[in-house]
């Protein structure tokens, strides 16, 4: 199962002039002003050309027509004025976790700063390397030092592809210790930034070692129970039904979490009725959630068959408490929130977050609103469905900012939230 991915596809590129896709090389290049593009390859982009993600959020293939840059050998022209490349250093680390082999990259801006802060990355439930990706060069183009590893079962690193948020978050404390380890004398303090998935993992990381901030882009304070409930309660808002066909789906998602707490032994009788009430409703078939809709399709008798093995094969905690782990740390938290989020409804996250802060725990929030799962921003049909077009402006700066405890001014459409 994918819980919570935040990858999305570029859309193919239109080819521009070869001469033009040729002089791009992947890097890293960076303004007068601070503003940055970060150029890498990537499988959905044709060769020669790259990937490219601007400070402000714009993303897109170089070998587009009308791409806003041009290539020399070492610099990249923006509007007209050459931003030179960044000269990081990049070492490669291998660090044991659990009696498994992880592997990770260490990037550091230029020169040796020992106030520079130093964030580890934790990515989401995708099983692509973030190694070489561009979040960890956008990061480290702000004056941070980022240490970005392939989780377990995935890209060089040894072991099995989990989404055990308790396994995950020892390899991420792992992490933790290898990168001060690496960067000794080089850094300040030292933390961690979870995306996605990420948001259940890099808190509790931080009750495990040593951390000075933890920040968290569009994830949850909720169950994945709870994130299964919330997303169908929001399919049924978007779709215009009312308070029946949302107590409805409440009664759903009670029905398959007692089979998924029940390792599928019971909630067999409870799940048949919400069916039979299901039957009547003809928009009840286009109902997903994160599983339950699935779920509710299925017959008993494959559920019983087939159930553990279609459902239930990444070792997640469904009834993970989440707020459990906030309430034991002290530690300074950014988390950002994507106001329209489908992937991650926002509801009970917010709420639980404006409940820690008002009772005095270092919680910083943040919402971009009309920006969906991943922060990206996105036009939307009447059908219902989005294209995504760019990640909101001001979020990586935030990001930044947050970390480097340097933030002022506005970010974008951001709304810093406070309790009521």
């Amino acid at each position: 199962m994918k819980i919570l991915t935040a990858g999305i596809a570029l859309l193919a590129a239109v080819a521009a002039p070869a001469s033009a896709q040729n002089d791009c090389k992947a890097g890293t290049y960076r303004a007068a002003d601070g503003d940055f593009v970060v150029l890498v390859p990537s499988p959905v982009v044709p060769a020669p050309g790259l990937r490219y993600q601007f400070r402000d959020g714009r993303r897109g293939a170089t070998n587009e027509a009308g791409a806003p840059l041009t290539c020399q050998a070492e610099t990249v022209s923006v509007k007209g004025k050459a931003w030179p490349k960044i000269a990081f250093r990049e070492t490669p680390v291998t660090f044991d976790s659990l009696q498994t082999k992880l592997t990770g990259m260490l990037i550091e801006p230029p020169g040796a700063d020992p106030k520079r802060p130093l964030v580890v990355m934790v990515h989401g439930s995708e099983r692509t390397s973030p190694i070489g990706g561009p979040y960890g060069y956008a990061m480290a183009a702000q004056g941070l030092s980022v240490f970005v590893y392939d989780k377990r079962g995935t890209g060089a690193s040894e072991g099995d592809y989990t989404q055990n948020f308790e396994l995950l978050a020892e390899d991420a404390a792992k992490a933790l210790d290898s990168a001060r380890r690496t960067a000794a004398g080089r850094f300040g303090r030292a933390g961690f930034f979870g995306g996605s998935q990420g948001g259940w993992v890099a808190p509790r990381a931080a009750t495990l070692t040593r951390a000075d901030f933890v920040a968290i882009g569009f994830g949850l304070v909720a169950s994945p129970i709870e994130e299964d409930r919330e997303q169908m309660v929001s399919e049924v808002r978007a779709a215009g039904l009312g308070p029946d066909a949302e107590a409805l789906v409440d009664r759903l998602s009670k029905a398959t979490a007692g089979l998924l707490l029940s390792n599928f032994r019971d909630g067999y009788d409870a799940l048949d009725a919400v069916r039979t009430e299901m039957a009547a409703q003809p928009w009840a078939a286009k109902i997903e959630g994160e599983y339950s809709g699935a779920m509710a399709r299925l017959s008993d008798a494959d559920l019983r068959r087939i159930g553990r093995a279609r459902f239930d094969n990444l070792e997640l905690i469904w009834d993970y408490d989440a707020v459990a782990v906030l309430k034991k740390l002290d530690t300074p938290l950014l988390w950002v929130l994507a106001g329209e989020d489908r992937e991650a409804p926002i509801e009970t996250t917010r709420g639980a977050l404006m409940d820690l802060k008002a009772a005095g725990k270092p919680v910083d929030v943040y919402l971009f609103p009309e920006t969906d799962h991943g922060m990206w921003e996105y036009v939307q049909h009447p059908d219902g469905s989005r294209d995504v077009t760019r990640i909101t402006d001001g979020y990586l700066k935030l990001l930044g900012d947050w970390i480097k405890r340097d933030v002022r001014g506005t970010y974008g459409r951001a709304e810093h939230l406070t309790p009521r």
